[in-house]
């Protein structure tokens, strides 16, 4: 107990002590932690409207004028999500149904029409959206009554390409900023260790730990993590009640487009931040633990 309180003393004093360093070091958490709260809330949105995007991808499996019911039903046996795992829904849409959306879709261009141009149809919804593609091979070459099989070509495979693209880019944003967030903070809190280095080398000396040696820094390191991390939290609320309902006026969304809760976003910058302030003090006390 006495230990902890020396420590908590320690760290208390040199926070005190050199202000400059210790505003410094929570200014570069609040940055750091404020930039990944804004790449995670960002990033996690544009996640989620990409799959939003792909689970539209769908194959589409139209039939001849002359198919029979029996040639109907066998294709719809092979694609059967009782049988097929790559197949989540599949939906028959006839002639006449086909004419109905048309109608309401377009009615300019179906106002006039004297016949039904359009086939019956499979609309086959993949259990993921990578699988369109194994889905219309397996109906190649075209099983009997098949016009053609339709998945959707260069746009499905740009739509997948643009996800997995997404997905690098935010992992990718989320690493160097952690990264950079704890070489910050270890440059800065090394002014006050560097200060302190004769402090140290008699403390090492006399045969304190390392580990003794190391806490206050720590909890200094905890302490401007922890001030940055609740700074960047409330500039963060600020923005989504104040600023991000205007962006979002301007966006067609859908209900299962959304970004993290922001509740979940502030735990995983709290948390964050007091690891980057730690982590950052421990690595850069390092060096000068070599007595």
């Amino acid at each position: 107990m006495t230990r902890l309180k020396m420590i908590l003393g320690e760290a208390v004093r040199s926070l005190t002590a050199s202000m400059s360093t210790t505003v410094a070091a929570t200014m570069t958490v609040l940055v750091g932690m404020f930039v990944l709260g804004l790449t995670i809330g960002l990033g996690s949105w544009v996640l989620s409207w990409s799959d939003h995007v792909k689970k539209q991808l769908l194959v589409k499996v139209y039939f001849k004028d002359d198919v029979t019911a029996g040639q109907i039903n066998a294709v719809g046996a092979r694609l059967d999500p009782h049988v097929n795992p790559l197949v989540k829904r599949i939906v028959f849409v006839s002639r006449a149904d086909a004419l109905k959306i048309m109608k309401k879709r377009f009615p300019d261009l179906t106002a006039n029409l004297t016949y039904n141009p359009l086939p019956a149809s499979y609309e086959v919804t993949p259990k993921k959206a990578e699988y369109v593609s194994q889905i219309s091979d397996q109906l190649t070459p075209a099983p009997p009554g098949v016009d053609k099989v339709n998945n959707g070509g260069k746009t499905s495979k740009t739509i997948l390409q643009v996800g997995r693209v997404i997905w690098l880019i935010f992992l990718i944003g989320v690493i160097v900023l952690l990264v950079a967030s704890t070489l910050l903070i270890a440059n800065t809190i090394r002014l006050s260790i560097f200060s302190r280095r004769r402090e140290i080398e008699v403390m090492k000396l006399v045969g304190a730990t390392n580990w003794f040696v190391r806490g206050p820094f720590m909890v200094e390191g905890l302490v401007c993590g922890l001030a940055g991390s609740l700074a960047a939290v409330i500039l963060l609320l600020l923005g989504k009640e104040i600023a991000l309902p205007a962006i979002f006026h301007h966006i067609q969304g859908s209900s299962d487009v959304h970004a993290w809760p922001f509740e979940l976003n502030a735990l995983v910058i709290l948390g964050v931040g007091l690891a980057v302030g730690a982590v950052g003090s421990g690595l850069t006390l390092r060096r000068f633990l070599q007595v």
